[in-house]
């Protein structure tokens, strides 16, 4: 089908432009200046943005095996809603994904139900290297390493076993980074206090010395080796000195992202939401997420991600120790990020580089990620001024609930196309063709 897109406003690779845009057969087409053509249809954008889809690069949609809390439609739809067209999926399912076996299945099953483009990390254990060395970098988005436990525990805390990862792995290694022993510790200290905890109490066990010890471990091993290492989840400005922007990304070899929620929560908000906003590694001091900004606009941090995890609100309103960690947050990144914009602390261009064009540079993935004549048309248009309060009846997770719950955030998605194909209309969405990622090795 042949779409074209009128007047909008067009934010691609640093500048914005006024401008018609012409999808055909599935791709960009033509860009820019007023384009005259027989289409099957047109969409007026008169004062609306065109972005690119948003690239996450860290999501857990929980199927297999979790599906009570979530499923890769669920999550996918409400991947969708919020303006994210592509997302790479975590290994910590039940079974977890350390097998190509268990690997194909997750995508047999994105296959089938997804509604966005999909790529799954494979998973990496003290004992699978074997597993790990037949994964195809042109058809996988990366290796999972988890050097602090999660969720779905797949700890890998075996010296040599990370030795060998590192060095015989050749595509990306991304890292969850929290030192286990500096946990362990922290929380019998806790215990031992004899109060009741809470989660004002999950900073100060998953704290910044087990985070930058962890990722310091992580990025001496990728140095040691060549690595290709991504660092996920950066929650403390302690970390920061790990990471560079002396060189251009597409020349590092060693990236880190930042979550939408270690931007926009701080310890502050534990006395108000409790565990609902218990994730790891955990939300610090208000010190930590004013760094965090700073980081990320002057490219040491150079990815904005969710980490989306849902759990179901049964769960998370169990006592602090046995309530689960995560967030779900893929339906609101993009409001999220607009508070930032509106507040003149972040300009559209500088999100758009930060949630579509750096995951694709950085995960090289092939044909998306920018508005580019050729490349697949997954696209995003929306009003930054139009208003969005959270409330359960429009929540697309499973689990029907928000830590934003009641918050109103600016941004209206107003459509959404994936594979050249209209799949939101304003509040209607609807499955289209999502299409495995593939990538550039």
């Amino acid at each position: 089908m042949s779409i074209l897109i009128k007047e909008a406003r067009i934010i691609n690779e640093g500048v914005i432009i006024e401008g018609d845009l012409l999808i055909k057969d599935g791709r960009i087409a033509r860009v820019g200046g007023q384009i005259e053509a027989p289409v099957a249809r047109e969409v007026r954008a008169e004062g609306q943005y065109l972005m690119p889809g948003i690239i996450d690069d860290q999501v857990h949609f929980r199927e297999p095996g979790l599906t009570d809390k979530a499923t890769i439609a669920s999550e996918s739809r409400a991947a969708i809603a919020g303006g994210t067209t592509t997302f790479m999926e975590m290994p910590n399912t039940k079974p977890n994904a350390v097998t190509q076996e268990l690997l194909q299945d997750k995508y047999d099953i994105a296959a089938a139900s997804s509604y966005a483009n999909y790529s799954f990390f494979m998973g990496a254990t003290n004992e699978n290297l074997d597993e790990v060395l037949k994964t195809d970098p042109s058809q996988v988005c990366g290796v999972k390493i988890f050097m602090g436990s999660s969720t779905g525990n797949m700890l890998v805390d075996q010296i040599p076993a990370l030795e060998r990862l590192f060095a015989e792995t050749k595509m990306l290694i991304a890292t969850h980074c929290e030192d286990e022993q500096t946990i362990r510790k922290n929380l019998a200290i806790a215990k031992d206090s004899g109060r009741s905890l809470t989660a004002a109490d999950h900073p100060i066990i998953r704290n910044e010395a087990g985070c930058l010890k962890s990722s310091t471990l992580a990025v001496s091993l990728a140095r040691k080796h060549g690595t290709r290492l991504h660092v996920l989840h950066i929650s403390t400005a302690d970390e920061l000195v790990l990471f560079s922007n002396h060189e251009p990304l597409e020349k590092k070899r060693i990236t880190a992202e930042v979550c939408v929620h270690h931007l926009y929560f701080s310890s502050d908000d534990y006395k108000r939401l409790g565990n609902g906003i218990k994730c790891n590694p955990a939300i610090k001091a208000p010190h930590h997420k004013k760094a965090l900004l700073a980081a990320l606009l002057d490219n040491r941090l150079d990815i904005i991600a969710t980490d989306h995890a849902p759990h179901t609100a049964a769960e998370k309103a169990q006592e602090y120790l046995s309530a689960p960690s995560g967030l779900p947050m893929v339906q609101h990144s993009l409001n999220i990020m607009l508070t930032f914009y509106r507040d003149k602390k972040i300009s559209l261009e500088r999100m758009v580089e930060k949630m579509c064009h750096a995951p694709a540079i950085c995960f090289n993935v092939k044909e998306r990620g920018f508005i580019r004549e050729g490349y697949w048309a997954d696209l995003v248009l929306f009003d930054p001024e139009a208003d969005l309060t959270i409330a359960p009846e429009n929540i697309y997770h499973k689990c029907g609930w928000s830590p934003l719950d009641g918050e109103t955030l600016p941004g209206g998605v107003q459509a959404v196309f994936l594979n050249g194909d209209q799949v939101v209309d304003w509040r209607e969405v609807r499955r289209g063709t999502p299409m495995r990622v593939e990538f550039t090795p």
